[in-house]
């Protein structure tokens, strides 16, 4: 029989104190993958504020704007290097022409990545032809910046996500945005096959993030960081209150 290794106090403490960084240093990483959502119509230059405070508090990946919203966040910015992220399209129905002098118009004030949504009512009639000809004449507009490729809307199923991962992927979009559901993130990455990220939006808590990460999203539009990173550091410090018990598994965030 192995003889049973047994740690004093201080061997343990020291223990605990490694797998509580290690724990912290997921959360970490975890935040980094968090894009402040400040893109919503009733954004005023105090919330666009706020919102810039909590990217450079959490490290996040990003600020998504309005396009009137993008010199703003990047004077906002300066400071934290984050990224501004410009969504553009209105409802989808604008003429793709629009889109790419919005698309240009951002990337000249300074955005990084530009969010397209998509022709919603030719997701929805199944116009491929024409989506693929929108993601391709605005991936030439926004350059060498980012394009995620939105399908977010609550009208779209997980044909029309599909339908819509196709054209990004023919369009040579960088990523697709998703609803924050596990069944479309599986949907759009089963669709893609690693052909474009995968990311999420209206992220409301940390298992709901956590659950999505764990089905292949990699990053995730949110209007509550703050919370959400309350919410995981909350649980870490739970998780090493509770006494260790071999037949539970630590659960990173």
């Amino acid at each position: 029989m192995a003889e049973e290794m047994v740690l004093t106090a201080a061997e343990a403490a020291e223990f605990g104190e490694f797998k509580r960084a290690r724990r912290e240093t997921e959360i970490s990483f975890t935040l980094k993958r968090l894009i402040v959502d400040a893109s919503r119509r009733e954004t005023d230059r105090a919330a666009l504020k706020k919102a810039c405070e909590v990217a450079a508090k959490l490290s996040a990946a990003g600020v998504l704007v309005a396009p009137v919203h993008v010199a703003a966040a990047r004077k906002l910015l300066s400071k934290s290097g984050i990224p501004v992220c410009c969504l553009i399209g209105g409802t989808g129905e604008s003429l793709t022409s629009v889109k790419k002098i919005e698309a240009k118009k951002a990337i000249r004030q300074g955005a990084k990545e530009v969010r397209l949504v998509l022709c919603y009512s030719q997701l929805i009639s199944g116009g491929i032809s024409y989506l693929k000809r929108e993601v391709k004449r605005l991936r030439r507009a926004v350059r060498k910046g980012t394009l995620v490729v939105s399908l977010e809307d609550h009208s779209l199923g997980e044909a029309e996500v599909s339908l819509g991962v196709r054209a990004a992927v023919a369009g040579k979009a960088n990523a697709v945005c998703v609803r924050g559901e596990t069944s479309l993130v599986l949907r759009a990455g089963e669709e893609s096959a690693g052909r474009v990220q995968v990311e999420v939006s209206g992220v409301e808590n940390a298992e709901q993030l956590r659950l999505l990460i764990k089905a292949g999203a990699v990053r995730a539009t949110t209007g509550k960081g703050e919370q959400i990173a309350e919410e995981l550091y909350a649980a870490c410090e739970e998780s090493f209150k509770r006494p260790a018990s071999p037949e539970r598994e630590e659960r990173a965030p």
